[in-house]
């Protein structure tokens, strides 16, 4: 067990260093609309094509995990990082940065499905759920590393000498990952059957025809988006132009949808894993509070309270954990074979519902705000944030249709069993 632990902190130490670098700009976005000279939709494309490129590359990934191992597929993905980051740092026109942002999408598309793989490897199943939880509640931490201290370093050290010591993390963590990690209890690096054309989409079809697959699908479409938009990009010019808050209170607030995911995190490793029956239930729930919460920030005459963004920074930081109980279903519907698979299909979901709100509220701010490309204002803010509410209802009707498929299959496979039992 203890070489379980090292295996899982050092991939836990890559998945950290991805959120890291998929966050790092959502604290520069106001230093990058000036840097580049661009509008509120052009600093959003820096988002929409990190989370293009990650939500795109999750089948392709999953595939590429059930062929050459977690370990490779890992490695390749923080030195991608590394040189991404790098040319971000140094990078002095917006097609430049856009193009190492893109690369930054595909570093960080490698990380987490190698992560999933590892615990399920390495741990015992009854501890998979709560393993699952902590990876993506403990990784959160890369997300509190871009806010405060990143807003430090760029006030300090500079655009380029940030992002650079940013760059040089990753080359360390590539390292250990090289030296330490191994596929499995039994093999250092092990392969998969060959990938042809047929077997790809015999995979894919197979994953998909499961109810469960699907639900997990949904489920990760709506429980995270919110949370990504808000911390990737938007929250940080929301807090600042829109509630009127200083850029110190502003990455507090960031911190704290962090902080909601950790403490939440392993709350809901744990709830799932003592009621698996009630996922769907929970989902559901996590997604009206923060549907009801944002409707009453939304509402507020004025800016509303520090208190009530408080609120705001918790309720919707829980949807990110709340996202990784559509991967316990892929566990509970999928073989081992094609596990990888399954996941990459559930989480390109809540990174595409994550890309559609962050260009919306983009277009939405740039249609109105006048004047000067970041002068944006309250009421443009409550008319871009407001673009998530499509998303959360169709989410919802998702979740809900595919629960009750989901559970008429497991009531017909526990029926069968009791018959062929009983024969």
């Amino acid at each position: 067990m203890r070489r379980s632990w090292v295996v899982w902190g050092v991939g836990l130490a890559a998945y950290l260093l991805a959120i890291f670098h998929r966050s790092s700009l959502a604290v520069a976005g106001l230093a990058a609309a000036d840097r580049f000279d661009i509008s509120a939709s052009q600093l959003a494309t820096f988002t929409m094509l990190q989370l293009l490129v990650y939500a795109a590359m999750q089948i392709p990934v999953g595939l590429l995990v059930d062929r050459y191992g977690a370990r490779t597929v890992m490695l390749t993905g923080a030195v991608v990082l590394a040189l991404s980051q790098a040319g971000f740092a140094v990078a002095q026109s917006y097609g430049a940065a856009l193009l190492a942002r893109t690369f930054v999408g595909m570093g960080d598309a490698l990380t987490w499905i190698c992560l999933l793989r590892l615990v399920v490897s390495w741990f015992p199943g009854r501890r998979v759920p709560l393993v699952t939880a902590l990876s993506g509640t403990v990784g959160q931490l890369g997300a509190i590393a871009a806010a405060t201290p990143m807003t430090w370093a760029l006030g300090h050290l500079g655009w380029t000498p940030a992002y650079l010591f940013a760059a040089g993390v990753s080359v360390v963590v590539a390292a250990a990952v090289a030296v330490l990690v191994h596929d499995a209890p039994e093999g250092r690096v092990l392969r998969g059957p060959r990938l042809t054309l047929a077997t790809v989409r015999e995979r894919l079809a197979a994953s998909w025809a499961q109810p469960g697959t699907r639900l997990g699908f949904w489920m990760h479409f709506v429980t995270p988006c919110s949370a990504n938009a808000f911390t990737l990009l938007w929250g940080f010019p929301f807090l600042v132009k829109g509630e009127g808050l200083s850029e110190g209170q502003a990455g507090l607030l960031l911190s704290l949808v962090v902080v909601a995911f950790m403490y939440s995190g392993p709350t809901i490793g744990w709830l799932i894993g003592q009621h698996p029956w009630h996922r769907s239930t929970t989902v559901l729930v996590i997604t009206w509070a923060i549907v009801a919460t944002w409707t009453v920030v939304l509402a507020w005459p004025g800016h509303a309270p520090f208190w009530l963004l408080v609120v705001l920074t918790q309720v919707v930081g829980i949807g990110g954990p709340a996202s990784m109980i559509g991967f316990d279903l892929a566990r509970t519907s999928n073989p081992a074979e094609r596990l990888a698979s399954a996941n990459g299909i559930i989480n390109q979901a809540g990174f595409s519902a994550s890309l559609v709100a962050v260009v919306a509220i983009g277009l939405v701010l740039d249609w109105r705000t006048p004047g000067a490309s970041t002068a944006y204002d309250a009421d443009g803010f409550r008319w871009a944030m407001a673009t998530q509410y499509p998303l959360w209802a169709l989410g919802l009707v998702q979740v809900w249709r595919y629960r009750r498929r989901t559970r008429a299959v497991l009531n017909r496979a526990e029926m069968t069993a009791s018959v062929r039992g009983e024969g």
